[in-house]
């Protein structure tokens, strides 16, 4: 679907991105992690055609982007960091407007952009003005116009950025559901919530490509593995204490801390313990445990590992 060879872009003498090189399969949900100014939206700027690249190669869906613009653009879909909507117009109107400038027959403009108010859950303000919504909304709204030609390739710059949680899991799942009809590039400084949406994560740093895989696998290529157990207890004055012995007791085991929970189950105290070791010792540490008559509640990926390996991705820690 997207072929990139040697692509740079300057600005002047400085290299905002590049050389990049990589592909990405029909179908995909790829997203490019990295922190602010790492290239991200300037990236994306060259794959939706809006920005043209110094030097390099671009291809999407085998045409050149580069030398045939006009082939190619009909195809994406682009969401910038800011929504590009007109708040004086209305949602269902900028739907119609945005449709009508990509081309799309008058015939299917209507029954289109319903359905496209149906999918982004925008039924209840269609008929609201644009510059009346939440944040949340006018995301929402510029990933319909997005969208509503049905492009091949869909790109998002930062689309979670600025919601708060309830929105950002409302988003979560309207991404979610993009998968298959579209493939999807979308850009994030958030680990965790990059890695809950893409099949694979591209992390950049200073405009090139420094790491790329699933999560899973670009956690193998650190040192340290970080987990967040809840451990179920009778209640009793040392539960954490003795919880912590029992962790640190296992081999492989090189740190067990104390975590803070916000579940208490009736009858019981829940604690959390938070261990780190060389391996993965998930499963030793369980039946320690469980060999200590202590009821495992869950077992998770603690946040810290996610924000430490970030950190250690972009040379930052």
């Amino acid at each position: 679907m997207i072929e990139i060879n040697e692509l740079t872009k300057y600005y002047g003498e400085r290299r905002a991105v590049g050389p990049l090189s990589f592909a990405i399969e029909q179908g995909e949900v790829v997203g490019l992690l990295g922190l602010n100014g790492a290239g991200k939206t300037t990236t994306l700027r060259m794959l939706s055609s809006d920005l043209l690249p110094t030097s390099g190669s671009l291809r999407v869906d085998g045409v050149d982007l580069v030398e045939q613009p006009e082939k190619v653009r009909p195809n994406i879909g682009y969401l910038p960091d800011r929504p590009p909507v007109y708040g004086e117009m209305r949602v269902r109107e900028y739907l119609v407007f945005a449709a009508r400038l990509r081309g799309m027959k008058r015939a299917t403009i209507g029954p289109r952009v319903q359905q496209v108010i149906d999918t982004t859950a925008l039924g209840d303000v269609a008929e609201d003005r644009i510059d009346t919504l939440s944040h949340g909304f006018k995301q929402r709204v510029g990933i319909a116009q997005a969208i509503v030609h049905q492009p091949k390739l869909l790109l998002l710059d930062e689309p979670i950025s600025g919601l708060d949680p309830v929105q950002i899991v409302e988003m979560r799942e309207l991404i979610r559901s993009l998968r298959g009809e579209h493939t999807l590039v979308l850009s994030s400084h958030i680990l965790s919530e990059i890695s809950e949406t893409c099949d694979r994560l591209l992390v950049i740093l200073h405009g090139e490509i420094i790491a790329s895989g699933t999560e899973a696998e670009l956690s193998q290529h650190m040192t340290s593995h970080a987990y967040s157990v809840s451990v179920e207890m009778a209640p009793r004055d040392d539960a954490q204490q003795a919880a912590q012995r029992v962790v640190s007791s296992v081999a492989g085991v090189t740190e067990a801390l104390a975590g803070a929970s916000d579940e208490r189950i009736a009858g019981a105290d829940t604690v959390t313990v938070e261990f780190s070791g060389d391996d993965d010792v998930r499963a030793a540490v369980c039946k320690a445990l469980i060999d200590a008559d202590m009821g495992i509640l869950e077992l998770r990926r603690s946040a810290k590992e996610l924000e430490a390996l970030f950190l250690r991705l972009t040379g930052k820690a």
